[in-house]
């Protein structure tokens, strides 16, 4: 996919005022509304003008693009990365004519799914706040042991020339023991102030779980990757085993393979309804690097010299 750069398709500068971004508007899209314009491609500049305009007016969506802006060129193949909307706060909607899905497939990556938004309904004097979202990414330890943490979120403002900025935001959050990725957290009135007397939105944020170096995450359930030795697959074994909630001692029944699960009820994220802690076997060979391990190694080829793990390939 290809990285579209707004502001060249606008002509102006990246720290152009947001009375320059509408005034560019206008005057180009006087000159390429298919009514008027004779242009060739007329059509094709307006919708792509349109969609530029949609992200460089809204100060929320125009700090997020800028974010990604300084790391990618036109022309360059481009793919987000998945937490680069990471720390800000997002209000969504306005989407002209309603529907995201009239504009490129760049646009809908970055903002078709990124800004969501429940309005509420306003009146002339009074009205309630936007909600706002955004991802917040945990470890898995704090799903099993509940934890409080400080997120900043950068909040777009114009200043009072007109340009861009953001400010800091921070906010204690309780993550609850159990949540699970998907899981929204709600921060009540931390959205967008209200109009008049009306209460502010709401803030929800997204759970999501950072990469962990030893185990991975299926909804409740928590998987890990052991690896044993070809004596205790063969033999079985008790071995100790890490698990988000301590250390266990399982048992590796005789004549295991690499692939075989082993299951421990309950021992997964501890939601209303606990997940189960998945361990998956690896058999993993020592090296051969000096003549005793090798004189082993040919040991175990004369003795199971009839075993022959292809026997059924007819080759």
């Amino acid at each position: 996919m290809e990285f579209k750069d707004y502001y060249k398709i606008m002509g102006i500068a990246r720290d152009a005022t947001q009375d320059e971004v509408k005034r560019a508007y206008r005057q180009l899209a006087r000159k390429y509304h298919p009514d008027v314009s004779k242009e060739v491609d007329a059509e094709a500049k307006f919708k792509e003008l349109g969609e530029a305009y949609e992200v460089l007016k809204d100060p929320e969506k125009r700090v997020a693009y800028d974010k990604l802006g300084s790391n990618w060129n036109a022309n360059q193949d481009f793919n987000p990365p998945p937490d680069w909307n990471s720390g800000f706060e997002f209000s969504g909607g306005g989407f002209a004519g309603g529907d995201s899905s009239n504009y490129s497939d760049f646009f809908e990556s970055l903002f078709g799914q990124g800004f969501r938004s429940e309005r509420g309904s306003h009146s002339t004097f009074h009205g309630q706040g936007e909600d706002k979202h955004a991802k917040l990414l945990i470890d898995l330890e704090d799903s099993f042991a509940g934890a409080t943490r400080t997120i900043t979120l950068l909040m777009p403002e114009v200043d009072a020339q007109g340009h861009v900025t953001t400010r800091e935001h921070k906010l204690n959050v309780t993550i609850p023991r159990g949540v699970r990725a998907k899981q929204h957290i709600r921060l009540a009135g931390q959205g967008a102030p209200g109009l008049g007397q009306g209460k502010a939105g709401d803030l929800y944020l997204e759970i999501e779980f950072r990469p962990h170096a030893r185990y991975r995450v299926e909804d409740r359930d928590v998987y890990l990757a052991l690896p044993i030795t070809p004596w205790e697959a063969a033999l079985g074994a008790k071995v100790k085993v890490p698990t988000p909630s301590g250390i266990v001692e399982l048992k590796i029944p005789a004549n295991s393979a690499t692939g075989d699960k082993l299951r421990l009820k309950g021992r997964g994220i501890p939601s209303g309804t606990a997940g189960d802690f998945f361990v998956e076997l690896k058999i993993v060979l020592p090296p051969v690097d000096n003549y005793a391990g090798r004189d082993a190694y040919q040991g175990m080829a004369e003795t199971f010299k009839s075993f022959n793990p292809r026997a059924n390939w007819g080759v």
